[in-house]
């Protein structure tokens, strides 16, 4: 029993020992124990890697920034390009001719009309032309009018040819002379005035016959062609200066047609344009740009292009609509069709074929449309492919990527 509890007491002190010894240990500093010698090499080997990072990151902060962005791509797979009905065309130089279609009217040659007025008062007694749209010809009588102005004139001039007479019979050979002189001189002044009244020598001469004044004065008309604009009446008061008939020549007349602003870049005097008629089916014009007018509609902001077409046979009637066809060539220029393009309302994009059913989105610039082409001024190389159908599903599938052009465009 003694031996038991010996051997107890002596395990108790045993563990108390190892107790303190343990205690003094753990409370030792730590820089004071030993470490193991690959422990202090790693140690080492950090502090040296803490030392060379702001070195490596001032590397990469001084790295160069001239390095390309890589263009971003939308994937479409072959199978999918099948279904979608995908195609594309290759970007080429080509031979553009702009094609203006639009519409014409038919209009009086301006520089075919005459006015009919009267350089005196006088009242209208005898009415020849009657009604507008009348044919008449050069010299044919318009109408009659009585002047008391233009009986005195004529008066006076007959008086100066009597006297003229009388004189030249009478005196002596120098007194003769000096009143001959100033007869004559009096009637030519009375001559030229009735000339200045537009009064005809053939009827100047045949009142110089007749010695009596012509109370009715017949107006005739300077040139052949149509009324168009009849102001005089039957006994009507007319008024020196007075418009009294207007007289169109129709044996060439005017098309006048509209072409929009956007238009007005690329057409010039000169240039030559096909008009056809629905009234003259089958049968073609041609005639050249004579004039373009400088001023615009402000309502359908169009300006006026002019043609003179001649018209001997008087099909062509003025206020008649036409079709004019102008077409321009515009040389060789890189294009690609219409529909390759996208224009969103600020930039227009086409879709750039990369190859393993990739798509790069690229912004270009564009210049004229012709015949059914779109010029390409930046963006596109020649030989490059673009996606021409089924290119705004592509679009739509890259809006839902959110993949888009580079903001600073394609660099070659």
């Amino acid at each position: 029993m003694k031996k038991r509890y010996l051997i107890g007491l002596v395990v108790i002190a045993l563990a108390g020992i190892a107790l303190v010894y343990a205690f003094k240990i753990g409370r030792a500093p730590i820089n004071d124990r030993p470490q193991p010698e690959g422990q202090a090499q790693s140690a080492s080997g950090h502090q040296g890697h803490d030392a060379l990072m702001p070195q490596e990151e001032a590397a990469q902060e001084t790295a160069p920034e001239g390095s390309q962005e890589e263009a971003p791509t939308i994937e479409i797979p072959l199978d999918r390009q099948q279904i979608i009905g995908v195609r594309t065309v290759e970007v080429a130089v080509r031979q553009l001719q702009k094609v203006i279609r639009t519409v014409g009217r038919v209009e009086y040659d301006e520089r075919r009309i005459a006015t009919v007025n009267s350089k005196f008062e006088g009242w209208i007694e005898k009415l020849h032309i009657d009604y507008t749209g009348r044919y008449v010809k050069k010299g044919e009588p318009l109408a009659g009018i009585y002047s008391p102005e233009l009986v005195a004139t004529q008066q006076e001039f007959i008086n100066a040819l009597k006297w003229a007479r009388r004189n030249g019979e009478a005196g002596s050979n120098e007194i003769k002379a000096m009143l001959s002189r100033d007869a004559y001189s009096l009637v030519e002044a009375a001559r030229q005035r009735l000339k200045f009244w537009d009064i005809s020598d053939e009827q100047i001469k045949r009142i110089e016959e007749s010695g009596k004044p012509v109370r009715v004065l017949t107006l005739y008309s300077p040139v052949s062609g149509y009324v168009v604009q009849k102001m005089a009446f039957q006994g009507m008061r007319a008024m020196p200066g007075e418009k009294l008939f207007d007289i169109a020549d129709l044996s060439s007349v005017w098309v006048l047609s509209d072409i929009y602003e956007y238009d007005l870049p690329v057409i010039r005097a000169g240039q030559t344009a096909k008009i056809s008629l629905s009234y003259l089916p089958g049968r073609e014009f041609t005639s050249t740009i004579e004039y373009v007018y400088p001023a615009l509609s402000g309502e359908a902001r169009t300006a006026k292009v002019r043609f003179t077409i001649a018209n001997p046979g008087g099909q062509l009637k003025p206020q008649m609509f036409s079709n004019v066809e102008v077409k321009i060539p515009m040389g060789r220029r890189l294009a690609v069709p219409d529909v390759v393009v996208l224009d969103t309302g600020r930039r227009q994009i086409v879709y750039v074929d990369k190859g393993d059913g990739y798509f790069e989105p690229r912004e270009v610039k564009i210049g004229v449309k012709a015949d059914g082409f779109q010029e390409i001024l930046a963006g596109l190389s020649v030989g490059e492919k673009v996606a021409s159908s089924a290119n705004f599903l592509i679009d739509s599938e890259a809006q839902l990527k959110g993949v888009t052009p580079l903001a600073g465009g394609h660099k070659h």
